[in-house]
């Protein structure tokens, strides 16, 4: 079986479509502060309107638990959305209930109504199949057919991502197949060298990345939080630093595959250690076999690799064709702490051939620091999608939707 496609529904005109998205964009006082994925779901929603659809936006937004949270509803987005669109979209004030009913019945060929948050409703995340399959037939309702465009959702066996896609004809919608065809590029036959760069807090987030992709690629470049696990791997003391004991077998072994695999494991040769965990916290830069070695003793804590690995970072992912990255390299939300951050996004819009960010943090960070989406070969709208995907892990989001 291949991926359904919007092909597959045939004519939609005066179809009732919901479309489930990924809208779940970041608010601060009830205002959008990056509106990435609310514009990543405009060309499947201008499709649906141009085909005379009537369509039915829903998505979740944040974790209000199961119950109506007003600092979670989807007001703002739809708002937004009304502003890209160029058109007026109605909002139901409900998920399944009255209001979204009423809006939807309001509907005209090409029209757009986006229903209230999902997850105000205990049953779209819910581990029991009974509840999750009444709140998806309550959700059927709504609609005649379900294109399923959120990305980022696709690896949560949910109401909405699963559930409804047995209960209508369902298909991906152009965001999920375009996002599909970037992860095929990265796992079959990619263009070589082939890099991936990985950062964020944790190495216990990446070690199924890690162990599936070792035998696939030329590169890994480790920074983030993470690297520091990778330093006391090796024997160096990392004073305060975020560190992971329980995992430090486990990268031992992966230093270990690297070398055996010759694939070029790159870990950064200095830091910047700083007094505290805030934006203005005094800091150096140290080499990474030194960090007890700064002012601030065993109380430093790593906070960004330092400007000598993020030239050697730069370099090495230009010199590739292919890239993937994810996880930022520091505590990009501090100025002082961006620097390594910021040289590898740089870095990945001079690659001449896919260059991939990988959602997530790494999608938030390129935009803080200023670079636009145009400047990169793809940006991810799904982090832990994308991540489980290059796992080589089922996602039940795509599979009901016939990937195998």
């Amino acid at each position: 079986m291949t991926l359904r496609t919007l092909d597959s529904l045939g004519s939609l005109e005066g179809t009732r479509v919901i479309v489930r998205c990924d809208l779940n964009v970041p608010l601060r006082d009830g205002i959008i502060t990056d509106d990435g994925r609310v514009r990543a779901s405009l060309p499947t929603l201008n499709a649906l309107i141009n085909a005379g659809a009537r369509v039915v936006v829903c998505s979740h937004l944040g974790r209000p638990d199961g119950a109506p949270d007003p600092q979670y509803s989807l007001a703002p987005v739809a708002q937004r959305l009304s502003e890209l669109l160029g058109k007026p979209v109605a909002f139901a004030r409900d998920t399944v209930g009255e209001s979204a009913h009423e809006a939807v019945s309001s509907l005209e060929d090409g029209g757009v109504v986006v229903i209230e948050n999902l997850r105000f409703n205990p049953g779209e995340t819910s581990k029991d199949d009974a509840e999750r399959g009444a709140f998806a037939a309550q959700l059927a309702e709504l609609g005649d057919v379900l294109v399923s465009d959120g990305f980022g959702v696709v690896h949560r066996k949910q109401a909405s991502v699963y559930d409804l896609a047995e209960l209508l004809p369902s298909a991906a919608g152009l965001l999920i197949a375009t996002e599909l065809d970037v992860l095929d590029r990265l796992t079959e036959n990619p263009e070589r060298p082939y890099a991936v760069v990985l950062g964020g807090s944790k190495v216990s987030d990446k070690l199924g990345v890690i162990s599936h992709l070792l035998p696939r690629v030329d590169r890994i470049l480790v920074g983030g939080g993470m690297l520091f696990t990778f330093l006391k791997a090796q024997g160096h003391a990392v004073a305060s630093s975020l560190l992971e004991e329980d995992q430090l077998d486990t990268v031992r072994g992966y230093i270990a595959e690297a070398k055996e695999r010759g694939v070029e494991l790159v870990l950064p040769t200095d830091v910047i250690v700083a007094s505290s965990f805030s934006a203005d916290a005094e800091h150096e830069v140290t080499a990474a076999d030194a960090i007890e070695s700064t002012a601030f003793g065993a109380s430093g804590i790593g906070l960004d690799i330092g400007p000598e690995t993020a030239a050697r970072f730069a370099e090495v992912i230009r010199s590739s064709q292919t890239v993937f990255w994810n996880g930022p390299m520091g505590v990009f939300e501090f100025p002082a702490f961006a620097g390594g951050t910021k040289a590898v996004a740089q870095s990945l819009t001079e690659v001449e051939g896919l260059s991939v960010v990988g959602g997530g943090d790494s999608a938030a960070a390129v935009r803080q620091l200023g670079f636009t989406d145009d400047q990169f070969g793809h940006i991810s709208t799904g982090g832990g999608a994308s991540l489980e995907f290059l796992e080589g892990k089922k996602l039940p989001g795509l599979e009901v939707l016939g990937w195998v």
